[in-house]
């Protein structure tokens, strides 16, 4: 990542967050500690941010709207980008002409739409950053629900109980997750869940995205419980026995080679 974007998104998560720690920002922005240290000094310099012993802080004064928490979303599409890559092609084999499917927005689904492109499909998204990039390259039928930006993570989101979304079914619904494991998938903001659990009314089947880093890892809240999950797509460094846990909960595990990322 350039030193100017991951300079950028410190800004933003502390706009969004007020403090953050240097460990907290190595993790968000998978830089090193010495990394994020230089860059905490160099834009405290530049008067952009407020050093801190162990972190940095905004000089802007709190948000007055409240932000969804969770990683930058083309952050997060960096990390560990070949072994999604290939989830993400395995998640669009099962799609198949004809179908009309649902794709939640983050970084693990936006890979879907290199190799959507060519089907023939209805697509409901709340990504608008794969809604611009199936728009323009393919021929696919886009929907998006009404509601508010949130440009960070690349979503749209409603805070209306009825939309567009309720008249629209599909045989799939295609998700990504921070965490999944004994206690279900996991999700790291309410606003998410509230629009994820209503985009899960409108399916047949619910599709899982987890490369395993994610499996066994929790999160704040529980968007549903694993008896709600009919597909989960992870890698093949994924253990044995917690594939085993999920197969006893009647979830089909699909395994695909994990990549030297």
């Amino acid at each position: 990542m350039l030193e100017r974007h991951r300079q950028q998104l410190i800004k933003d998560i502390l706009d969004q967050e007020q403090f953050a720690s240097v460990r907290s920002l190595t993790e968000k922005l998978n830089a090193s500690e010495a990394t994020i240290r230089r860059d905490i000094l160099k834009m405290s310099k530049r008067g952009e941010i407020q050093k801190i012993r162990g972190g940095a802080q905004s000089i802007n004064p709190a948000p007055s709207k409240k932000h969804i928490s969770s990683s930058a979303f083309f952050v997060d599409k960096e990390k560990h980008t070949e072994t999604k890559k290939r989830i993400a092609q395995r998640a669009a084999d099962l799609c198949k002409d004809g179908d009309s499917i649902i794709v939640n927005g983050g970084s693990s689904t936006y890979m879907m739409g290199e190799y959507l492109r060519d089907k023939q499909l209805n697509m409901l998204t709340n990504s608008f950053v794969l809604a611009a990039y199936i728009s323009e390259n393919s021929d696919i039928q886009v929907t998006l629900p009404g509601g508010e930006v949130y440009r960070e993570q690349g979503i749209i989101l409603s805070s209306y109980e009825r939309d567009n979304t309720e008249y629209y079914h599909s045989t799939m619904m295609f998700m990504g997750t921070p965490g999944i494991g004994q206690f279900g998938v996991m999700e790291s903001d309410p606003l998410l869940i509230r629009s994820e659990q209503r985009l899960m009314k409108q399916t047949e089947k619910l599709v899982i995205l987890a490369d395993s880093t994610k499996l066994g890892k929790r999160s704040n809240f529980i968007l549903c419980p694993l008896e709600d999950v009919d597909i989960l797509i992870t890698d093949s460094n994924a253990d044995a026995e917690t594939i085993r846990h999920f197969e006893k909960h009647d979830i089909q595990v699909i395994v695909v080679e994990a990549a030297d990322d």
